[in-house]
């Protein structure tokens, strides 16, 4: 039987603080057990929370942009995750202050189940956990992001199934599933950032392992086929340039600047009031007029992978160069 239970009474946590203890006072630990702790409160013990503009802290957090619509970013961080805003927070903290992930969420997890096994504590895995969104589904759920003494993937690559087939590629990702599994039970209101979670002591390693930890439930960018959003992949493809720090420029001047890389021989510049781009191609002879239409659909989709619309302008001629007119999304 597995079971859930939430941790009370750590009260709120500040830098320094001495997160074990606090845990080791609040909670019924035994052997086998898995503590997950969330990210906000290893934060906050850690002196992770800052003060400031938050576009300046997710610039700072980021390694990555892969998609940006209008105020949302989606980034890969330092860690190798992949989350909205890098997993900065302003929720449970005091008005005015961000929490960002801990630097190291598995050094994190590490040192906390180092800790409570200290002068014969109890040996219990520790998984570090972080609310995270889902590719091709709506909603969220806990993740692991730090994970020690608790194997993070079982791999049954090699194992048969009740049929008889050769299993070659399951390998359930254990650790998001305890800590999915810990957020039911403490809640998002709860105010109890910990949760243990009994009757998966197969799971927990031995007294002074740690295993690999949650970094390797991140895939790396090279396997990953959704590592850019639908926008940016389109210009990934047409820049043929490393995206790296390449989200979605709303403004005139990037536009202009990414036209003139992938249209060769047209001009694109600012329109009156710089609202507005303006796109002139190449004149072509009747016989080209299948380059200038490549050009054109070339210029339309890069518009509209960064955000922005053609118009039909009074002024297009295929004998002079096609111009084409771009503006802005409506507010």
């Amino acid at each position: 039987m597995i079971t859930c239970l939430p941790v009370g009474g750590l009260g709120e946590v500040g830098p320094g603080d001495d997160l074990a203890s606090l845990v080791a006072s609040a909670a019924d630990l035994r052997d086998g057990d898995v503590l997950v702790v969330t990210s906000k409160v290893v934060s906050k013990a850690e002196g992770r929370v800052v003060t400031g503009d938050k576009a300046e802290a997710l610039a700072a957090e980021t390694d990555r942009v892969v998609a940006r619509r209008g105020p949302t970013a989606i980034v890969r961080t330092r860690h190798g995750l992949v989350m909205a805003a890098a997993g900065i927070d302003a929720s449970n903290t005091a008005p005015g202050t961000l929490v960002l992930l801990p630097v190291d969420p598995d050094a994190s997890a590490r040192a906390l189940r180092e800790a409570l096994a200290a002068d014969g504590g109890p040996n219990v895995g520790v998984l570090v956990s972080d609310t995270s969104g889902r590719a091709w589904r709506n909603g969220q759920t806990d993740i692991a992001i730090g994970a020690a003494g608790v194997a993070a993937l079982d791999d049954h690559a090699g194992r048969d199934d009740g049929y008889g087939n050769l299993l070659a590629v399951t390998a359930p990702a254990v650790a998001d599933e305890i800590a999915a599994a810990a957020d039911l039970a403490t809640g998002k209101l709860s105010r109890s950032p910990a949760a243990v979670v009994r009757g998966l002591d197969r799971f927990v390693m031995p007294r002074g392992e740690h295993g690999g930890g949650a970094v390797t439930l991140v895939r790396p960018e090279a396997q990953d086929m959704f590592g850019l959003g639908s926008r940016e992949a389109v210009l990934h493809a047409l820049l043929r340039d490393d995206p790296r720090g390449f989200g979605a420029p709303a403004t005139a001047e990037e536009l202009v600047s990414v036209l003139e890389q992938v249209l060769p021989g047209a001009t694109a510049a600012l329109g009156s009031g710089r609202d507005r781009v303006e796109v002139t191609l190449p004149a072509v002879s009747e016989r080209d007029e299948r380059r200038l239409g490549a050009l054109e659909e070339r210029a339309a989709v890069v518009a509209f992978g960064m955000g922005w619309r053609r118009t039909p302008d009074p002024g297009d001629s295929r004998v002079d160069g096609a111009r084409l007119l771009f503006l802005p999304p409506a507010p």
